[in-house]
């Protein structure tokens, strides 16, 4: 602030002027200048003021408010609020790629400790981010690691390019599995969720998916819970650490931040048997976010009933990346490739025939049969027929060899009868029938089975004994007791437990060691309590030991055999 005096130093038009704790000395006009000045800049500062104050409503607009709270275990909405206005949901969107990761992982697509290459289009992902760099590898588990705590934007593009090729193929598939979780009103562009023309979704779409990522993978839903974890290259700090501190049973599960989208967060907790999920869509900060999802999740606890059936809901079905890459159009994918097929059908296969079992021998010597009358079968083949020892083929090969001994017989009988073409003929089947005499004798030569020598079993008698044995009087045999006629007892009690019938025999053997030396303590349960007896007694020394009890106002009683 300037403060003008007027100063009388011998020149009327000179001026003091004090700025705060200085003060300078110059003409009235010098200093009216450097007041146009100042005022001028001053407009200039208010007016951007004034500008900037116009904009803000507009980006207050821009992020409705939005919220959802359900009973996790039934799925009952207990709260709405422009549930089905669809909104930037932000870093929310990595809730379905971390999803679909773990899916692959389940079904075998690929693995955590796989290494993942880093694509020139991930590295160029805006924060928040892991600082991947092009060409570096890294193991799955820790781009899901990051993306579940640091929202890290690279990690959650590279996983969809890992999974699916490209991140247009993996925005594919998160959609089709968002049809199938019931989430009608999303429609995902990318993997990370960063403001993209139709990138949209609902609060309830994101309570139906936190809801499917709790139960239908739990073993991994711990990741949402960390407030720091080591993610390969550095460790990373969660983003809803501030939250998980300070609500009591809150476990997860993520947040989200765009200009466009606002403060988001989708949140579980548990106190009890009780699950709550809530989800914002357009808070004004991180603290007006947390405030509003901690009066949300206040409500479900209250209007949640104490005790309810679980019912999970059902997971979809697997369909891999099955329609959802197209090659022409991904350009950033690293596992996708392009196949082309020309059509052109060089050979034409063909099936292969099917085996045929192996034949039974009376079919091997039927053969035999019509081949020896055709004077087809050759040596080679008689000898594999010789292989099969059994009596049924030596009688069919002996009688094939009559049928050609009496053929070569005829055509030597009259020789000159036949043409020298006939005359080979026969010379051929002559030279048939010393082969098949030859396999023959190796058949017959070959070792049979040794005939059994062992025991056998006796021959029925021809006539059994019928007499019938002659009936004696019983006699009745007596077991000699051992316990010297010590089969008496006493009985001081009956007691609600254990515990005190066994204190009470204590405290009597101790009392009474002279009567009650040598006989067992021994507590009895019965639908009426717990009996405490002492066991092993004579009768003499059970009724002595009674009436000593009784005498001090101990109550007792004796037990005999049939007690």
């Amino acid at each position: 602030m300037a403060v003008f005096s007027e100063v009388d130093d011998g020149r009327p038009s000179s001026l003091w002027v004090r700025f705060g704790r200085g003060q300078r000395r110059g003409t009235v006009q010098t200093f009216r200048n450097k007041l146009r000045t100042l005022c001028r800049r001053s407009a200039q500062a208010l007016t951007l003021a004034l500008g900037v104050a116009s904009v803000a409503p507009e980006r207050a607009t821009a992020a409705p408010y939005a919220a959802m709270v359900m009973d996790a275990r039934t799925g009952e909405v207990l709260h709405s609020r422009n549930a089905d206005t669809r909104l930037h949901p932000a870093s929310l969107t990595k809730m379905m790629t971390l999803y679909i990761a773990f899916e692959a992982v389940r079904n075998g697509e690929i693995t955590l400790d796989t290494q993942i290459t880093v694509s020139r289009n991930a590295e160029a992902e805006p924060p928040s981010e892991l600082g991947l760099r092009r060409g570096q590898k890294i193991a799955l588990r820790y781009l899901i690691r990051a993306a579940a705590v640091k929202s890290a934007n690279d990690a959650a593009t590279a996983i969809g390019e890992a999974i699916s090729g490209s991140e247009a193929a993996f925005a594919r598939r998160m959609n089709r599995t968002a049809k199938a979780l019931g989430m009608t009103r999303t429609t995902f562009k990318n993997a990370h969720g960063l403001t993209a023309n139709g990138h949209m979704s609902t609060a309830r779409d994101m309570t139906i998916l936190g809801r499917h990522m709790l139960y239908d993978y739990p073993e991994y839903y711990n990741l949402f819970s960390r407030t720091s974890t080591n993610a390969g290259t550095k460790v990373v700090y969660n983003t809803n650490r501030r939250f998980l501190a300070a609500y009591r049973g809150a476990d997860g599960i993520k947040t989200g931040y765009t200009r466009a989208a606002g403060f988001n967060l989708v949140s579980s907790a548990k106190r009890g048997d009780e699950r709550i999920i809530a989800t914002v869509f357009g808070g004004k900060s991180t603290a007006a976010r947390n405030a509003k999802i901690a009066e949300l999740l206040d409500l479900g606890f209250r209007r949640a009933p104490a005790y309810a059936k679980l019912q999970k809901p059902p997971m979809p079905p697997y369909l891999g990346n099955s329609g959802v890459r197209l090659a022409e159009d991904d350009t950033h994918g690293m596992a996708g490739k392009t196949i082309r097929v020309s059509g052109v059908i060089s050979e034409t296969l063909r099936p292969r025939p099917r085996p045929l079992p192996d034949p039974a021998p009376e079919t091997l010597l039927a053969e035999a049969e019509t081949e020896v009358e055709t004077g087809t079968v050759t040596a080679r083949e008689e000898v594999q027929l010789a292989a099969l020892d059994s009596d049924a083929l030596k009688s069919g090969i002996n009688d094939a060899l009559l049928e050609v001994t009496e053929v070569s017989d005829v055509s030597a009988i009259q020789p000159q009868a036949r043409p020298e073409a006939l005359q080979a003929e026969v010379e051929g089947e002559q030279a048939l029938q010393a082969e098949i005499r030859t396999a023959v004798a190796r058949a017959v030569e070959a070792p049979t089975q040794p005939r059994y020598t062992g025991p056998r079993p006796q021959a029925r008698p021809a006539k059994f004994n019928t007499e019938v044995a002659s009936l004696e009087e019983p006699v009745v045999v007596t077991r000699l007791s051992t316990s010297g006629g010590r089969y008496w007892g006493i009985n001081v009690g009956r007691y609600t437990n254990r515990f005190q019938a066994e204190k009470v025999l204590l405290r009597t053997a101790l009392a009474e060691m002279e009567t009650l030396e040598g006989s067992l303590r021994k507590v009895v349960q019965s639908p009426r309590g717990f009996d405490a007896n002492f066991l092993g007694m004579t009768k003499e020394s059970a009724e002595l030991a009674c009436k000593r009890l009784n005498s001090r106002n101990v109550t007792c009683e004796t037990l005999g055999p049939s007690s």
